[in-house]
């Protein structure tokens, strides 16, 4: 029989383990809509607990929490600073537009990062011909950045600067709890400095469905109408949210080790001809390879590799993306490795 793939396209792409199953199949459930689903409640109960923020709310995808996040703190017309190769900037299908009506003000940064100094001159003066800045939104750790980390002292210089002038901040931060292991500290020591928080179950943590959107209880409150708007209110949902529970408990220590597969990784395959990878950003789970000077485009890359067993995904005109994960063990690290030679080191 054909082995599976080494899939090493997402950290998006992991399945219930036998535990996260069981504790599906038990999970005891109500309606959500009506505030009747125990689990549910429990696992709001415990983000906010991992977060250090007051409250959070349950929603089907990290997509819909930032744009929630985003009508939360914004009205009409105003306009919300995003990092260039941010997740909301290029990969939301201009939600922020389409729903909210708040134009973004993209700012390129080297490692996914503002300067104080780069949000101060993006901040509109009060004038009426200008959008009103209300809202700066970061990411950490940053995906098209190659899984950088941003350290809670960056955050803060940020929210400073903020609250001097009046705008709130919004963390995206879909894999935080990578941010949190790469860092060596708690996730609520990047979360309490914003005003609201982002993170994925089903990323790093290994649930099938499901994120979470934590602030205030007044902020949360505002979040479970607009959740509803935007289509997000769930009946019997403790069925997943028994899976966000368990990956709390149980998936969050072992990042690390999905950390160590990427870095063995990308610092084996930076030794083959035509291959590029930025050592320095390979903090976390995610690998970025740039194919150009093998003389094969990132098509042909993905295909060849494809061949040998393993799949990536196309990351940018020359590059591929390779994102490590409880569902890739040192095996399946050795398999990546002996394709990447197989395409490349005969290329």
């Amino acid at each position: 029989m054909p082995h599976d793939p080494v899939d090493l396209r997402s950290d998006t792409v992991t399945r219930p383990s036998s535990g996260m199953r069981k504790a599906i199949a038990d999970a005891v459930v109500g309606d959500d809509v009506f505030l009747d689903d125990p689990t549910v409640k429990k696992l709001e109960s415990l983000a906010a607990e991992r977060t250090g923020m007051e409250a959070s709310i349950f929603v089907p995808s990290g997509t819909m929490g930032n744009e929630i996040a985003i009508l939360c703190h914004t009205g009409r017309g105003d306009e919300a600073i995003v990092e260039l190769d941010s997740h909301i900037y290029n990969y939301e299908a201009a939600g922020p537009a389409v729903l909210a009506g708040v134009q973004l003000a993209p700012i390129r940064t080297e490692r996914g990062m503002f300067t104080v100094e780069d949000v101060e001159l993006a901040i509109r003066p009060d004038d009426e011909h200008e959008p009103v800045t209300r809202l700066v939104c970061l990411e950490n750790t940053h995906n098209r950045k190659g899984g950088v980390v941003h350290p809670p002292e960056a955050i803060k210089a940020i929210r400073d600067l903020a609250r001097d002038r009046g705008l709130k901040v919004h963390l995206d931060g879909a894999r935080i709890f990578n941010a949190a292991a790469g860092a060596g500290v708690p996730a609520s020591e990047f979360c309490t400095l914003c005003d609201s928080v982002m993170f994925c179950l089903s990323k790093g943590l290994g649930a099938p469905i499901g994120s979470i959107l934590a602030g205030n209880a007044e902020f949360i409150k505002k979040a479970r109408r607009y959740r509803k708007l935007l289509g997000g209110g769930m009946r019997q949902v403790g069925i997943i949210a028994a899976a966000g529970i368990y990956a709390l408990d149980h998936n969050i220590d072992r990042l690390g080790d999905d950390h160590r597969k990427a870095r063995w990784l990308a610092e084996t395959l930076s030794r083959l001809p035509g291959l590029t990878i930025d050592l320095e950003s390979v903090q976390t789970n995610i690998v970025v390879i740039d194919v150009a000077g093998s003389g094969l485009s990132v098509e042909e890359c993905t295909n060849m590799l494809e061949k040998q067993g393993v799949l990536v995904i196309p990351f940018g005109r020359t590059t591929v993306r390779a994102v490590t994960h409880l569902d890739i063990d040192d095996e399946d690290i050795e398999k990546a490795i002996s394709a990447f030679d197989g395409v490349f080191a005969q290329n």
